[in-house]
């Protein structure tokens, strides 16, 4: 398997870091040579750091904990999204709000907000609200979905947090930092894998290498869910090119 899972993170570009001027010298250890002012990646360290991640979270999730999957920036919103949603777990993939974690009775009660203005949508007295607050609270309601989709049945915090690109969610990874909560989180040559408790050094710009690392992950929770039966693999469009990070 290792070979195997070698192969499909070269071809997804993986291996790709920053240029060099960019880069982390915490990452030292995961850099395996410098090749047209670009890091790359050893991919047989990436590969470790898969499996150890990936047997984390199988048993985080045998035990029936809870994972939250974080990644905001453009290349890792949909792939973030497919991956909580194959595992049944929660995710953040528009915005991270200040508090997530660390002030989640606020979250909640945003929550709450939505759900009573869908009750009061569905309600017979909907219709008796006039036009202008009706949409005030459709616009709220919206945003509010917008933003929390992926945490309206987050009632408590994560027992996992899983993150894309540590150096955009740095509020999502002080947070889990202060909490106690483990992370697990794909680290580009231009991050602090010191702050992370599962490292996994690889590209976290190319959309083919969010993906493939995301798919390794979902299919480690769940196998040890479902009797080794793998998650069903997000498609990649065949014209999706691997990006190196500018």
């Amino acid at each position: 398997m290792p070979l195997e899972t070698m192969t499909e993170l070269l071809e997804a570009g993986v291996h790709y870091g920053h240029q060099t001027k960019r880069w982390n010298p915490k990452m030292r250890d995961f850099i395996l040579e410098e090749k047209n002012s670009i890091h790359i990646i050893d991919l047989s360290k990436t590969v470790d750091q898969l499996l150890k991640a990936g047997e984390f979270l199988s048993g985080v999730s045998r035990q029936g904990g809870k994972i939250l999957f974080v990644g905001c920036k453009k290349q890792a919103q949909e792939a973030v999204k497919e991956a909580a949603q194959a595992c049944g777990q929660f995710y953040v993939n528009q915005r991270w709000l200040g508090g997530t974690l660390t002030n989640l009775v606020t979250i909640r009660k945003s929550v709450s907000k939505l759900k009573e203005f869908e009750a009061l949508e569905k309600s017979a007295g909907f219709n008796k609200i006039n036009k202008a607050e009706a949409s005030a609270l459709r616009r709220e309601a919206t945003r509010i979905r917008h933003n929390l989709e992926g945490v309206l049945e987050m009632d408590k915090l994560p027992d996992v947090i899983v993150i894309i690109d540590t150096v955009k969610e740095t509020i999502a990874v002080a947070e889990a930092r202060r909490l106690g909560i483990p992370i697990v989180a794909v680290v580009d040559s231009n991050s602090n894998p010191e702050e992370i408790n599962y490292p996994i050094a690889g590209n976290d710009d190319a959309i083919r290498s969010i993906r493939i690392i995301l798919q390794k992950l979902v299919d480690s929770i769940v196998k040890s869910r479902q009797g080794g039966r793998l998650a069903t693999e997000v498609a990649v469009p065949a014209d999706e090119l691997t990006a190196v990070a500018e």
